[in-house]
């Protein structure tokens, strides 16, 4: 009776073993089965292909006309416009500053009767040209019916030539004559005015100026150098 018992106690072990050995094998199986999850949850976390369609995406297009001048277009066309201003400004420079001689072609001459000193006439100098004008030496003064040029008063020689811009005058005295009783008279209506070059010699033609009424002259009057103000041309 007792050897029933260990042969059933036995038995039962046996089949107890089995047992777990077949659920060890079914587990082993079943872990294997499960496997493919971790890899469907790597798959689940990778970046999603909309944000990088999102942040690869072209700008919105622009309004007509914007997109058809270029930026470096634009600046080129700043300098552009400021070369030309540059090339006016440097024009209008060259124009102003260009400089010739005073003549008849770019002044006018006008004479005067003035009340003091007297015996004096004084003759006004304007240019009228677009450039700058030299106003070389003294006029060289010839009173129809004269035999030789009216006398330059050296003395009145300024410190530098006259030069005048569009507008401005320059001016010369015209002492009529001596001491009263030194030297003969002479009545003249019209007035030859000649300009001198840079070199000392004058211009062939002279401006012709009508003299005001009843103007006497001697040999002993002189005329001035021009100068840059009325009171220093009447002076001596």
């Amino acid at each position: 009776m007792r050897t029933n018992r260990i042969r059933t106690t036995a038995l039962a072990a046996t089949a107890l073993v089995a047992a777990l050995s077949l659920t060890a094998c079914g587990g082993n199986e079943g872990t294997k089965s499960a496997g493919p999850a971790p890899a469907a949850t790597t798959e689940s976390t990778a970046p999603q292909t909309p944000q990088t369609s999102e942040t690869t995406a072209p700008p919105a297009e622009a309004p007509a006309g914007t997109a058809s001048t270029p930026a470096q277009g634009k600046h080129a066309g700043g300098n552009g416009d400021k070369g030309t201003h540059s090339g006016t400004e440097t024009a209008t420079q060259a124009s102003s500053t260009a400089r010739t001689t005073c003549t008849t072609a770019n002044t006018t001459v006008t004479v005067t009767k003035v009340t003091r000193p007297i015996n004096h006439l004084l003759l006004t100098l304007k240019n009228t040209g677009a450039g700058l004008c030299d106003a070389y030496y003294a006029p060289h003064l010839g009173f129809d019916g004269a035999q030789s040029v009216f006398p330059i008063l050296k003395d009145s020689k300024p410190q530098a030539v006259v030069t005048l811009a569009p507008g401005e005058e320059a001016y010369a005295g015209i002492g009529l004559s001596g001491e009263p009783g030194q030297g003969r008279l002479y009545k003249s209506k019209n007035l030859s005015v000649f300009f001198a070059k840079k070199n000392g010699s004058t211009y062939d033609t002279p401006a012709k100026l009508k003299l005001p009424a009843e103007t006497y002259w001697d040999d002993n009057g002189f005329v001035t150098y021009w100068q840059s103000d009325r009171a220093n041309a009447l002076m001596y």
